[in-house]
């Protein structure tokens, strides 16, 4: 009977190929891999993945916390698991089991329990729903103030990070025994040392390996935890032997070699040790990683900083320099740049030389990424960078089949997905919809489906032009969304049936407003959620007949004429939305004469967009839509027009139908009338209101109020502010209207200049938001009146030809062309 241990470093390209030649030279009868023993039936479904994929653990109907096992095609442990099942030979998991990793929260919470193998490839990386992205481990990954994870796990870091040993004397301290290693063979980076001794050679020596590890740690005290994994690893060894099995490989952290090499503790020990764990039910499988998510910088404990880096030194044992960096002129000219074979041969010599000056066995990432700086690159960092991402780092993305176990949620997903032709990426990608056809408005339902299930895959770009019909999304899959999937699988066994219970779930929640209320009802037409839409409409009718503050309906109510508006693009129903939507305009007409009195600057202002929002919002519900006087003179049909009266400025309005009458467009004009002759009002609130108001036909003393507004009576900071909501949103006003611009310009003529300093300010604003070619077109329109206004007056007074007479002499003398006896001279 014989036992191999074979220590190894997670996500090692050299220790993977090692690894796959020990055991096709040990040819065992069992390989025995760290990790989580649930997951042994999941091991005959590895051929058929394509990592990097991750083992996920999770507790059926608590969504509390959840581990990966991440695997790259690269990982030690991946090609032991490929190895056996090719070879017939049984792979088993001997870490601690899930159901006690995540039954435990002391390992994540009590200070100190730090692992020296902090989560690797086969170690749990821990998420909770809260943050639901990775990297903050509840299993086995140490906190902020721990030491550098890679301390322990065989994993070189750039320093030796130090800790005090849990339980004992705090001045000892733990080595990172990397760095120590590093240290005594002359290195000052373990990264380095690591890569020179190990993963640039792919022969690991593993006897070398163990004796170094029994001397690092030798003296050392294991944590509770690390003590109880240690215990379960000999406890499954044991069981092995017993089983009959006479050379069995066992693929594990370097760090725990020590651990179970002969002569081995007292069975009895180490059942002490896991009698009385905490346990609960957990479940596991495959699910696809993505190699940034197995980078260092994405927060896992066990990351490497360059698995793109690796993956190469992995899948290209001969002349990996010279192919990497052909790869990176790839890059480089894919984003337009110019880069000649020449430059590839160029820094290929240079990456060797400056390996050979170093004392390497093989140009290592940072040869290559110094050699393609400075010649590929030519120095430009955003090119290097550009290396980096899509390189160094990588943007793969595991696959796992169909066979794998999955929720009825995930399953449904990956149906739609392939209907719909949307196929999962690591890379952002942009997604053009036109919702006028059938293929791309189920895209949209589902990617709004999502959202509501806080799954972003999609996040939905801003809308261009005026179009309904089309949306922009940016397209990111991201490893996490399947633990929300599998969070959100006691919501339905579909993506429309779990979102339309979420959907449900938040119009019920205690704390929701009325604004969210009115978002939801949105985005449940966006995802078509029909069997969701009446309880969320019963929940914002409630809740707005409780809701006593009209600021509330006013931002409430242009999400729900929106929805109401646009719903049929889709072909949703919504049915019962207009009833609302009539009961929210009556109480804001009701209740916004009382909200305009005594308000402030900054409280009109607040108000003001309020106001227009609504006024907006009260056009679209327009029966019969029709443009406004001046923007009929300006040939302007925008959508500010719709449901304006068809009455020219200065006419009286024409009666309405009884149909107009009940209109909401009717119901909100007349309650801004009603307020409009208030003297109470802000001059700012004011303005506005007469601007709307005779936008509509409904005013025919508009310049009468101007008038008004801007007599000596009023303080000038009132009158600019009166200006300033009467043009607010366009100058083409005065342009058409000689009389209101004739008005506008004598009184800022007629104001003296400290009243001048003091309003120049809002007037800067106000026109500073016009268009340019208002602007111009205005400052013509001056200019004309005022040729005019000489003209006129140079017209009114007669010339004195005999006092002329002198001074067109004097000019012509001076320009050397005097009068001589009635001719010109010179």
């Amino acid at each position: 009977m014989s036992v191999s241990i074979l220590g190894v470093r997670h996500h090692g390209p050299g220790s993977a190929r090692a690894v796959r030649a020990e055991l096709e030279r040990l040819r065992p009868d069992l390989i025995l891999i760290e990790g989580p023993p649930e997951a042994d039936a999941l091991v005959a479904l590895a051929p058929e993945l394509e990592p990097p994929v991750a083992l996920l653990a999770h507790v059926p109907g608590q969504a509390s916390s959840a581990a990966f096992w991440p695997f790259a095609g690269f990982s030690p442990e991946w090609q032991a698991i490929l190895y056996g099942t090719a070879a017939g030979i049984p792979v088993r998991f001997c870490d601690l089991p899930a159901a006690h990793s995540l039954a435990d929260p002391h390992d994540a919470d009590t200070p100190g329990t730090v692992a020296p193998d902090a989560p690797a490839a086969d170690t749990p990386e821990t998420v909770t729903p809260d943050a639901a992205t990775p990297g903050t481990s509840d299993v086995d990954s140490p906190k902020a103030d721990s030491p550098d994870p890679r301390a322990a796990t065989l994993e070189p870091g750039p320093e030796a990070d130090l800790e005090p040993v849990p339980g004992s004397d705090p001045e000892r301290l733990r080595v990172d025994p990397i760095g120590t290693l590093a240290a005594a063979a002359g290195y000052d980076d373990p990264e380095r040392w690591w890569e020179d001794v190990v993963e640039h050679r792919g022969d690991t020596p593993f006897e070398v390996i163990a004796e170094a590890m029994a001397a690092v740690r030798e003296g050392h005290e294991p944590d509770e935890r690390e003590a109880r994994r240690e215990a379960y690893m000999r406890k499954t060894l044991r069981t092995a032997i017993r089983q009959g099995h006479d050379r069995i490989a066992v693929i594990c952290g370097a760090w725990h070699v020590p651990a179970l090499t002969a002569p081995l503790p007292p069975a009895k020990a180490d059942d002490a040790l896991l009698r009385g764990l905490p346990k609960v039910k957990a479940q596991l499988t495959w699910v696809p990683w993505t190699y940034g998510r197995l980078a260092s910088w994405s927060g896992y404990g066990a990351g490497i900083s360059s698995p793109g880096w690796y993956h190469h030194l992995f899948t290209a044992p001969d002349r990996p320099v010279e192919r990497w960096l052909a790869g990176a002129a790839a890059v480089l000219r894919d984003e337009g740049l110019a880069v000649s074979s020449a430059h590839v041969i160029e820094s290929v010599r240079l990456a060797h030389s400056l390996a050979t000056l170093r004392g390497r066995p093989l140009a290592g990432l940072g040869e290559v990424t110094e050699a393609a700086r400075a010649v590929l690159c030519e120095g430009d960092d955003l090119a290097v960078e550009l290396i980096q991402r899509r390189l160094v780092v990588g943007d793969r993305l595991g696959h796992v089949s169909d066979g794998t176990p999955m929720v009825p949620l995930q399953r449904d997903l990956r149906e739609q997905q392939r209907r719909l032709k949307l196929k999962p990426e690591a890379l952002d990608r942009a997604l053009g919809l036109d919702l006028r056809k059938p293929l791309d408005l189920d895209r949209s339902h589902l990617l709004h489906r999502l959202r509501l299930l806080d799954m972003e895959w999609g996040v939905l770009g801003e809308a261009r032009g005026k179009g309904t019909f089309r949306e922009t999304w940016t397209l990111q899959w991201r490893p996490e969304f399947d633990l929300a999937l599998v969070e959100a699988a006691a919501l339905g066994i579909t993506v429309a049936s779990a979102a339309a219970q979420r959907a449900r779930d938040l119009a019920s929640a205690a704390s929701v407003t009325l604004a969210d209320l009115t978002g939801l009802v949105e985005r449940c037409l966006l995802a078509d959620l029909p069997q969701a839409l009446p309880e969320v409409l019963a929940a914002l009718s409630a809740k707005a007949a409780l809701d006593t503050d009209v600021t509330h309906l006013m931002a409430a109510l242009p999400a729900m004429v929106r929805a109401h508006r646009y719903g049929d693009v889709r072909g949703t129903s919504a049915e019962g939305l207009a009833v609302i939507v009539r009961s929210m305009l009556d109480r804001i007409c009701v209740g916004l004469p009382v909200a305009v009195t005594g308000l402030d600057d900054e409280a009109a202002a607040a108000l003001l967009s309020g106001v227009d929002a609504v006024h907006t919002a009260v056009a679209l519900m327009s029966e019969e839509p029709t443009t406004s006087p001046l923007e009929r003179a300006a040939g302007s049909t925008s959508a500010e027009a719709i449901g304006s009266a068809p009455e020219a400025v200065g006419q009286e309005p024409a009666a309405p139908t009884s149909r107009q009458a009940a209109s909401p467009l009717s119901r909100w004009l007349v309650t801004l009338r009603g307020m409009s002759d208030r003297p109470d009002l802000h001059g700012l609130i004011e303005g506005r209101l007469t601007r709307i108001l005779l936008d509509a036909g409904e005013l025919d003393d508009a310049d009468d109020r101007m008038s008004r507004a801007m007599s000596r009576g009023h303080a000038p900071t009132r009158a600019a502010s009166w200006i300033e909501g009467f043009l607010g949103g366009g100058g083409l006003l005065l342009v058409h209207d000689p009389r209101l611009l004739g008005l506008v310009d004598a009184w800022l003529t007629g104001l003296d200049g400290e009243q001048f300093v003091d309003v120049l300010p809002l007037l800067r604003r106000t026109f500073g938001s016009f268009a340019a070619p208002e602007r111009r077109a205005i400052g013509e329109r001056v200019r004309s009146a005022e040729r005019s206004e000489w003209s006129g007056r140079a017209g009114e007074q007669a010339v004195d030809e005999q006092r002329a007479a002198a001074a067109e002499r004097t000019v012509l003398a001076i320009l050397g062309r005097a009068r001589i006896g009635g001719g010109e001279h010179g």
